[in-house]
């Protein structure tokens, strides 16, 4: 059996040698610039090498330049060719990316990753990586996508593009099934529970009508228990803490009841790159037409695809 350091395999970029290239230029110039030192009175024939040797400098100098440049090439193109699609995903963010009991990389992120790999019939290389730095291994040519519960922002999409949204993630206050509860204004009168100063919290904080009553506890495992215990009426938290909440008491699994901010994941390209994009957004609008994200999302999350996804 393959432990977690065999199935995450590191990628280390290749090294591509321009050695020849450079030293052709260096025995042009080499031939262009040897000036004999003897004294000569021929100055209009040394002033017109000196500006041969200054253009062959400029044309060396941009040469050694663009060596340090990486060599841009169709990223769909290098993936079909290589017959395997490197994909960055999170390994301690359950439901999304974990270890399992098997030492086996699981959830979501794995499900769509091994999804894409399958319909572009190409093996698949997992590489983990954290929240600092999935965006890096991306830009820099490590991985061909991120697919880490990564969401969309300006500053990001200046650096790379984002595919359509392949799963939901937000805030939101969530309650037993049977509640009826529509909107805000159906708060009033009933207790959530929340972590303090979590996002949720402040996110809660600024619309929950007069008559609402917070009751903001120290960590998520307190605010699940109160919750659990009966203590609250509902509570406000991520969509991904109801997993957690399925998986401690299946029959106080609460439903979607205000949504508070709404945040999806996207999978994260390289700029440039618009075959490659365009063939991940194609392989996720055939896998949401066929109920295939609609499993992902009852699988891991424990809650329908929402329509509007």
């Amino acid at each position: 059996m393959r432990n977690a350091a065999q199935l995450f395999r590191p990628v280390r970029p290749s090294r591509a040698s321009k050695s020849a290239a450079l030293a052709g230029l260096k025995s042009r110039w080499h031939g262009l610039c040897s000036v004999r030192t003897q004294k000569s009175h021929h100055r209009p024939r040394r002033f017109a090498m000196i500006q041969r040797c200054s253009a062959l400098l400029t044309v060396l100098f941009a040469s050694l330049m663009l060596c340090q440049l990486p060599a841009h090439a169709d990223g769909l193109e290098d993936v079909v060719k290589r017959g395997t699609l490197k994909v960055a995903v999170p390994q301690d963010f359950p439901p999304f990316g974990s270890v399992g009991p098997d030492m086996k990389p699981r959830g979501l992120d794995i499900d769509t990753a091994k999804l894409l790999a399958d319909q572009l019939k190409v093996k698949l290389e997992l590489t983990p990586v954290n929240s600092t730095n999935r965006i890096p291994f991306l830009t820099t040519g490590k991985v061909d996508l991120v697919i880490s519960s990564l969401g969309k922002n300006p500053e990001r999409e200046k650096v790379i593009d984002f595919s359509s949204a392949y799963a939901p993630f937000y805030l939101a206050v969530f309650g037993p099934p049977e509640a009826a509860i529509n909107g805000l204004d159906d708060l009033k009168g009933k207790t959530i529970s929340v972590t303090r100063g979590a996002i949720e919290d402040i996110e809660l904080t600024k619309v929950a009508p007069e008559g609402t009553t917070i009751k903001r506890f120290e960590d998520n495992n307190s605010t699940i228990a109160a919750y659990l215990a009966g203590q609250v009426d509902l509570i406000a938290s991520g969509n991904v803490v109801m997993v957690a909440i399925s998986e401690r008491n299946p029959k106080r699994v609460p439903a979607l009841k205000v949504k508070l901010k709404d945040s999806p994941v996207y999978v994260g390209v390289n700029k440039n790159e618009p075959a490659l994009l365009d063939k991940v957004n194609q392989i996720l609008a055939t896998a949401k037409t066929d109920g295939s994200l609609e499993k992902n999302a009852q699988t891991w999350l424990k809650q329908p695809l929402p329509a509007d996804l």
